[in-house]
């Protein structure tokens, strides 16, 4: 059973059909890409996985528990799929400890010592023992962006979702940040990104799915995808993605 199902998901804006139909399977420990030109439905999607927006059709399971249904209370699922985004979203007038303890205690009740040490472990996991209190306008973007990555992984989730997460960051601050993407992947996290890397998603990716129209139009191994893609659309765009 895979660890996160999508079956026909639908996403609608009005006329528009943002995700049309989609099907996708993430196994545990897997990173999935997905990748696509600005519109194609990538972000719609993570967000859709996320209970962020409300899905007209389809299902998505987790572990096999069909998380869309009437009534869930969609806090409990985020508390298991992390989501991290471009924009870093952290809160100004706390350190980056203070932003990362946060959810934790609010949301899960965790509070202790134990939870906040943990908590800190993760911050020198990831070069950031020294900006613990540092507020976010003292740190660099891809320390911001450190930060919500330690922010989300405080709440231990089962997955995570990053949605474009170094697209706003100065290229060479890029680099800090896809570093902590390989280390949740050698650490077994399941993942999947929404990247305009593509050279990260053809070195580190498991999976890789060519989006467009609200489509997956094409999905593969790395190896495959980028080196003999069978769909004119996924050709087309790695001419033009790939220099």
């Amino acid at each position: 059973m895979a660890k996160l199902a999508l079956r026909g998901v639908v996403k609608r804006f009005g006329d528009a059909t943002v995700c049309d139909g989609i099907d996708l399977d993430v196994e545990e420990g897997q990173m999935v890409c997905l990748i696509g030109a600005s519109g194609g439905g990538k972000s719609t999607l993570l967000r859709c996985i996320n209970l962020l927006e409300v899905i007209e059709d389809g299902e998505i399971r987790l572990d096999g528990e069909d998380i869309t249904v009437p009534g869930l209370d969609p806090q409990t699922v985020r508390s298991r799929i992390g989501m991290v985004f471009q924009s870093y979203n952290l809160f100004p007038h706390m350190t980056a400890l203070e932003n990362a303890l946060l959810a934790p205690r609010l949301v899960k009740g965790q509070n202790s010592e134990s939870d906040r040490q943990e908590i800190e472990g993760l911050f020198v996991r990831f070069g950031l023992a020294d900006r613990m209190g540092n507020y976010p306008d003292q740190l660099s973007g891809g320390q911001q962006q450190r930060v919500a990555i330690v922010r989300a992984l405080a709440m231990r989730p089962d997955v995570m979702l990053f949605d474009e997460i170094t697209s706003a960051l100065d290229p060479q601050l890029v680099g800090e940040v896809l570093d902590v993407l390989l280390q949740l992947k050698a650490e077994g996290m399941t993942m999947i990104l929404a990247t305009h890397e593509m050279e990260f998603a053809r070195q580190a990716a498991d999976k890789v799915c060519f989006l467009k129209d609200g489509k997956i139009i094409e999905e593969g191994p790395p190896s495959t995808l980028f080196t003999a893609p069978r769909e004119a659309d996924t050709q087309a765009f790695l001419a033009r993605a790939i220099k």
